[in-house]
């Protein structure tokens, strides 16, 4: 009667998890370039009280037991799975905000050369030209500087960087590249809207826009959250029926072993 107990607590700790992914996605569903997040479960270890057998297996009492008996031990978190389908466009017609419309991440600079990932392309320009994300870090993915006497600057789906000077002649400055993963869920999310690679992800594939898979760059647009509000409110209410239901679990175990203790011979 005692599993009963650590069963129950088991489910109400994975449920509180879930509980914790779910509101980080809700609190997240105006966060641009956010992507859903969806927590996995497994069953845990099963206690076998009589193992399975066929008729060529026959226990000592001359039987087979061809379901046998496990109980099992609860469940745990298994993963958080990120997707990463696109979230929508929202036009903000300003030059330099970027969206990547299908696969691929800007790269972006650390404070101390670490390189960073992300699907945030609301950008600006620093006093040197360079482009630079809220937060002030160098978007690697951009090889130019922007001349201040640019009146005008337009960048192509294919990510070519063209700016157009006070005497109204054009000139190409830089290109802007993104990278790609063979296992983007390998990403490790590092806040403010960063993943890094790790060995799951792979190494980063890096190449203009439209090349070998890669999504194309939507100037004057941002991309959305693809955070699904009415869907993630089922998930919070099926995550708290499942985490009352635990609950109650423990409390029906408690009082079986209340009257189990007060039987009298």
């Amino acid at each position: 009667m005692f599993r009963s107990l650590w069963t129950g607590a088991s489910g109400m700790n994975a449920q509180q998890k879930n509980m914790d992914v779910v509101s980080n996605n809700l609190a997240n569903a105006n966060t641009t370039g956010y992507k859903n997040s969806r927590a996995e479960f497994q069953d845990l270890i099963y206690a076998t009280l009589e193992r399975p057998d066929g008729p060529d297996d026959l226990g000592d009492d001359g039987r087979s037991t061809p379901a046998g008996i496990q109980i099992g031990h609860g469940a745990k978190n298994s993963a958080t799975l990120r997707d990463f389908s696109t979230g929508s466009m929202q036009e903000t017609e300003q030059d330099f905000d970027l969206a990547i419309e299908g696969d691929g991440f800007f790269i972006i600079e650390g404070t101390e050369g670490e390189e960073y990932y992300t699907r945030d392309g609301s950008f600006k320009i620093d006093g040197e030209g360079n482009l630079v994300t809220s937060d002030g870090l160098h978007v690697q993915s951009f090889d130019g500087e922007i001349p201040q006497e640019a009146t005008n600057v337009s960048i192509t789906e294919e990510g070519r960087v063209i700016a157009t000077l006070e005497d109204g002649e054009t000139d190409e400055i830089g290109e802007i590249e993104i990278a790609s993963f063979i296992n983007p869920a390998g990403l490790e999310a590092q806040g403010s809207n960063l993943y890094s690679a790790t060995a799951a992800s792979g190494d980063a594939s890096v190449g203009l826009p439209g090349e070998n898979g890669r999504g194309q760059l939507q100037q004057g647009f941002l991309e959305g959250s693809n955070v699904n509000i009415a869907e993630e409110m089922v998930n919070m209410i099926t995550a708290q029926r499942a985490y009352e239901t635990n609950s109650k679990s423990i409390q029906s175990t408690d009082e079986m072993m209340s009257i189990a203790n007060n039987l009298k011979m």
